[in-house]
């Protein structure tokens, strides 16, 4: 059971024990700007995976431009779609973020630099910050064939830019179907905000956002 299923199921004690053992939360990495830009116009839907969706959720609902950030599963099918099954990593789901955003305010490439510096380690397989398994896996899956040009490329870019020391191992997933998560698990930062996974391993990238993308951050929590 990850850090994250322990405190959703009231095991406070257990998960700050264990918390205490693993290393700081992930650091901050300086993202190259893309070399290629998104040309796109009128709303946009994206998916993101990245670990814990509670915090890729927080992200972009601090993000300016985003409309909506809702967390759910992504990769699997309908009858696996929850949280009991997807966490104990046998569902082929990654718990995801489906974000709206408006492109003339944040492009989607903007969405991927802002991912791979404050929410997401790109070098990590299966993990991230205290939690492991598939469905904790790192992942963008495109809606469009232009999100999959600029992600292809982006992904590339990364691997030259020597910003990570280690092999980039986020992937590109084609897009089946996204199912929002229960109804406790949306604006999880915004509704929980004393959880002590969330003051230790997600405020910190929202924070992090703030000292380092000022041009889109925005204070006001925007929910899904």
């Amino acid at each position: 059971m990850s850090f994250k299923s322990l405190i959703a199921a009231g095991s406070l004690g257990l998960a700050a024990l264990a918390m205490s053992t693993v290393a700081s939360a992930e650091e901050v990495f300086d993202a190259p700007v893309a070399a290629r830009q998104a040309s796109e116009t009128g709303l946009q839907t994206a998916i993101f995976a990245g670990g814990c969706f509670w915090g890729i959720e927080g992200i972009f609902s601090h993000t300016r431009g985003v409309t909506s950030a809702v967390s759910g599963y992504h990769g699997g099918t309908a009858n696996t779609a929850n949280y009991r099954q997807v966490t104990t990593g046998l569902t082929d789901h990654a718990e995801s973020v489906r974000v709206t955003y408006d492109p003339s305010i944040v492009r989607y490439d903007q969405l991927l630099q802002i991912l791979f510096s404050v929410g997401a380690d790109p070098t990590l397989h299966n993990r991230q910050g205290p939690d492991r398994g598939a469905h904790y896996r790192t992942a963008i899956v495109p809606t469009t064939t232009e999100q999959r040009a600029v992600a292809t490329a982006y992904l590339r870019q990364m691997g030259r830019s020597g910003v990570w020391d280690d092999p980039i191992r986020a992937r590109i997933e084609d897009y089946r179907r996204f199912y929002p998560a229960e109804d406790y698990h949306q604006d999880y930062m915004l509704n929980n905000p004393n959880s002590g996974y969330i003051r230790r391993w997600d405020a910190p990238k929202v924070e992090a956002l703030r000292e380092n993308f000022p041009g889109l951050y925005r204070s006001r929590f925007r929910t899904g």
